[in-house]
Order: C-alpha cells, then sequence, then structure tokens
C-alpha cells in the first residue's frame, strides 16, 4: 500500500490496552493501519480537547440565561449567496430512503439488502461502544465493501448472503465526545471517532475506488462551525496521507443539536469541499433541546411522545434546514421514523398510517429524503417519497416559502402537551431497558413497537431529570420531586424483573437503575448518558 506518512517520526506511538487479538482483529489493527491512526490521533486530538472545552465553555453560557443565537461574527457567511459547496457526486444523488442500523453482521446484510437507497452503518447511538462491537463492526464494513459477506445463524439454522445490488454504504463513526478505551497515546483514551473514522477509511478506500465510489460518512453531534472545520481538515489530512484526490471522502452531518441549527450555513461553509447534505437528526435534537435549555424554566418540554415533528419549533427547524441545504446546493435529509412492524393487523395498520403521515409531511416540506428504522418500513417509505419526487432523484430546487421568515425565537419557542404518571413511567421503563441492554453490548433495542437507541433513550432520561428540577406539577396536581420519582422507579424495576429475569439471568436491571437515579436526581446534568455508561460496559 503507497501512503505518505508526513507526521510518523514525531508521534508517539499508540498502545493497544487489550490482552490478546485474534487473527482477525490484527487484520484490521495491523501496522500500516495503527501508524495511520497514530498519525491521526497525534495531530488532531489535542485540538478536539479544545473543541470540547468550548463546547462546555458555551453550555455555562447557556445555563446562567444566554439563549442560544446565530452568530453575529460569521454574519457575512449567511449573507453572501454566491457560495454553494462543491458538488454532489452521482452515487449520493439519489437518497430518498436511507435505513440505519448497528454493525452487528446479520443487521448489516439485511439493511443492505432491504432496498433502501442507503444504509447508515452507526457506531454510534445505535451500537453499544464494546471493544468486540467497535473492531468486530470494522471487519463487517470491510466485507460489505468486498461484497463477498455471509452470516450463518445457527440457532435458527438460516443463513443471510449479501444480494447483489445492496444499498450504498455510509459509514457513522462515535461523536466526538466518545473516548476509546482499549487504544491509548499518551496515557489517554484516545478519540472514538478517529478510531471509527480511520480505520473505516484505510481498510475500504481502494475496495470502494474500484466500483467508482467515494468513502462516505454520517457525523454526528456537531455543535459549530469550528467542528466542522475540525474535520475538514481531518479528511483533508487523510486524502493527503493517502495521496487520494479531494473529495474522494464526502459527508453528511447531521444537525441534531440545537447549537448547531444556528450554524448551518456555517458548517456547511467550513466543509464545502466535503459535504453533501445535512439531515434532521429529530431524536437527539430534542434531547439537545432539553439538555441546552435546561436551566431555563420558562422552556421546559412536555412528555416526549408530544413533541412531535409536527409541533412548530421542529415544524421551523425542517423548514430552515431544507432552505439551507438547497440553497447551498446540499441534500436536505429528513429524520427517523422509529416505528417497527407488528404482527398484530390492526396495530401494523396503525403503524403505516403513522409513517405515511410522518413522510407526506417531511417530502412535502422538501426534504430530499427520509430514514426508517426497520426493512419492512422501506417500501411504504419509498412509495411516499417517489409519488414526490417523481423521476427527479431530490429536490434540489425546492424552497420552503415560510423559511426565509424563520427567526431564532421560532426554534427555541417551547410547546405544550401532556405531564403526567404515563409518560413518566413509560420514560422510566424505556431508559431502564435500553440502559441495561446497552451495557450489554446492545445499542439498538425495540421497546413498545419503537426501535430506541441512545437518543431516544437521552429524551427520557432528560425529560425526567428536568422536570424534577425544576418541581413540574403534573397534570394531576401532583409535585413531581425525587421521591416520587424513586417511587415509579423501583416500581418499574420490579416489574421489569418479574417480566423479564426469569428467563434472562445476565439481565443487569439494578445497575441500570443505579445509574438511572443518578443521571435523573443529580443536581448537575450529565451531558450524555453513554459517558457514565461506559466504564459499565469495558468494564
Amino acid at each position: 500500500m503507497d501512503t505518505q506518512q508526513p507526521h510518523e517520526a514525531q508521534a508517539e506511538s499508540l498502545q493497544l490496552a487489550v490482552d490478546s487479538l485474534s487473527p482477525d482483529y490484527q487484520a484490521i489493527l495491523s501496522d500500516e493501519a495503527m501508524t495511520f491512526l497514530t498519525a491521526l490521533v497525534s495531530q488532531f486530538s489535542g485540538r478536539l480537547d479544545n473543541l470540547l472545552a468550548r463546547r462546555e465553555a458555551r453550555q455555562e453560557e447557556f445555563d446562567q440565561g444566554k439563549l442560544p443565537g446565530f452568530r453575529a461574527d460569521t454574519a457575512a457567511i449567511r449573507k453572501d449567496k454566491s457560495w454553494q459547496i462543491a458538488g454532489i457526486p452521482q452515487p449520493l444523488q439519489d437518497r430518498r430512503v436511507e435505513i440505519t442500523g448497528p454493525v452487528d453482521r446479520k443487521m448489516v446484510i439485511n439493511a443492505l439488502n432491504s432496498g433502501a437507497k442507503v444504509f447508515m452503518c452507526c457506531f454510534e447511538d445505535a451500537t453499544a461502544p464494546s471493544w468486540d462491537n467497535m473492531v468486530q463492526g470494522q471487519i463487517n464494513l470491510r466485507d460489505a465493501n468486498l461484497g463477498d459477506m455471509r452470516y450463518v445463524d445457527e440457532r435458527r439454522q438460516k443463513e443471510y448472503i449479501l444480494n447483489d445490488q445492496p444499498a450504498l454504504l455510509i459509514a457513522r463513526p462515535r461523536g466526538l465526545h466518545l473516548p476509546e478505551q482499549h487504544i491509548q497515546y499518551q496515557g489517554k483514551a484516545i478519540p472514538g471517532c478517529l478510531m471509527d473514522f480511520g480505520l473505516y477509511f484505510f481498510h475500504n478506500y481502494q475496495s470502494r475506488a474500484r466500483k467508482g465510489l467515494g468513502v462516505y460518512y454520517y457525523l454526528p453531534k456537531l455543535e459549530s462551525m469550528e467542528e466542522g472545520e475540525w474535520w475538514a481538515d481531518v479528511f483533508r489530512f487523510t486524502e493527503n496521507y493517502f495521496g487520494a484526490q479531494t473529495g474522494t471522502i464526502k459527508a453528511t452531518v447531521l444537525i441534531e443539536t440545537l447549537p448547531a441549527v444556528f450554524e448551518m450555513d456555517e458548517i456547511l461553509y467550513a466543509m464545502r469541499d466535503y459535504i453533501v447534505a445535512m439531515n434532521c437528526g429529530r431524536w437527539d435534537y430534542i434531547f439537545s433541546y432539553i439538555k441546552t435549555l435546561k436551566q431555563h424554566k420558562d422552556r421546559i418540554l412536555p412528555d416526549r411522545h408530544d413533541v412531535t415533528m409536527a409541533q412548530p419549533f421542529l415544524t421551523a427547524y425542517s423548514q430552515l434546514l431544507i432552505a439551507t441545504c438547497h440553497q447551498r446546493g446540499a441534500l436536505a435529509m429528513g429524520g427517523m421514523s422509529a416505528f417497527i412492524p407488528s404482527k398484530d393487523p390492526e396495530e401494523m395498520k396503525q403503524v403505516l398510517e403513522k409513517v405515511i403521515e410522518d413522510k407526506e409531511r417531511e417530502s412535502s416540506n422538501g426534504h430530499d429524503g427520509t430514514w426508517v428504522a426497520h426493512p419492512g418500513l422501506v417500501e411504504t417509505a419509498m412509495t411516499v417519497f417517489n409519488q414526490r419526487l417523481g423521476g427527479k432523484p431530490n429536490q434540489l430546487d425546492y424552497l420552503p416559502p415560510a423559511a426565509n421568515d424563520i427567526k431564532a425565537e421560532d426554534l427555541l419557542a417551547p410547546c405544550e402537551g401532556h405531564r403526567n404518571e404515563a409518560g413518566v413511567r413509560k420514560n422510566i421503563r424505556i431508559a431502564l431497558l435500553y440502559i441495561e441492554a446497552w451495557i450489554r453490548g446492545l445499542g439498538c433495542v425495540p421497546i413498545h413497537g419503537l426501535m430506541e437507541d441512545a437518543a431516544t433513550a437521552e429524551i427520557s432520561r432528560a425529560n425526567i431529570w428536568q422536570w424534577i428540577h425544576h418541581g413540574v406539577t403534573l397534570d394531576d396536581g401532583q409535585l413531581f420531586t425525587t421521591a416520587l420519582f424513586r417511587t415509579w422507579l423501583a416500581q418499574e424495576v420490579a416489574s421489569l424483573k418479574l417480566e423479564l429475569d426469569a428467563n434472562h439471568p445476565q439481565r443487569r436491571f439494578d445497575d441500570a437503575a443505579q445509574l438511572f437515579d443518578e443521571l435523573s436526581t443529580s443536581d448537575e446534568f450529565a451531558p450524555f448518558l453513554t459517558l457514565p455508561s461506559y466504564p459499565l460496559l469495558v468494564g
């Protein structure tokens, strides 16, 4: 492999904090791959630390009463209507339905075979970042790109084989905040995002190039233009390292944090050589609204199940993203339908009605495509977008008529809804079930007819924290207190143990309940539940 290694001499070597590696793992963590990863980490991890510190400082300002808004120092970028992104390669122009899911081998095959245009394979919110999940995920994606992938389910005696026309594969690395404890640099865990990004590029850029494809990524949880610049520099460094053409790497950025919605033009500008689209990561966005404005008593959201995309502040978010992207030549992707098919005919009818309603709203708003969580809903979503797009691959030429009138206050407006015991108990069960599964290594969990990932669990625990913190009065007149929460938590834990523990002795509900209690009742709000959960996963 012909590579340029400009920083190898200056960088210390990475240290693996594992006892041994199987031959398959050794192939992924080869000397050449680790040399490249060392170059990435030595070049960019210090700057990333500064960006994360900047996040904390800005959040402190919000906690002291400041509201997010459009930046004065970057107004010239927003006002200049002449610049555009570099362009969208042909394979990325038609993305009317995308399916998302974890890096599990069987699920990768099923998603690629689903009939969706794109499969976003997730090292982040849909995958618990255990060492085995992260390295085996790289093996799975390498095999998927080689086109030679199969999996045998011994229990079901069923074989899964990749078909001849799989969906376009896009990888999502971990967020900037998540560490990888099993690889150390200068005595410190390396950024998980650099491991995921770097190993995926190293092992797949050549096989993809032979098919006429670049290396495509989804980037989660960005909050600022500066974070977009960081990723653009990572991309540029990587292309130079391997002697690849500029634009070999293309990225879609998830706008799933409240600060980022005010910097969409700036992120597009900073990443203009590499970015092709933005996505409405709606569930994380709702969580980020709560997290960012957690100390603002006048902006407490109702129960998460009342916070739908029909709410005005979320409609404004969708329309502004579409207008901003289309004005700059980028695609505007819609959000996730988390529903999963039901075997009950009446329930399935309701699921389809909800999915159709959601996708009709997105397509009529002007989105170029959408997400589903299950192969059984690809056809339904595809039908809706086919009706809207007709023979076109996208609707880049469409601008929402109301978008130019959207102001900061529209994006920050709270909404009304229920605040009741039923909603709290549902939040408790969802968070408990998800956290318990996550610390056992599962990041994508079907719960009550929805495919839950870290984002939806974050909303559940953030909802509860904010209501306790501000002493919300429930619809029946009860004051929602720590004591009341703990009573309901204990009851739900006992109920879940009766339902599930008898047949699943490996369940970890006590660990999950303790962590969930700490997350919900602590004076300080944990920025991400995955950070305090991580030691339980890898310990």
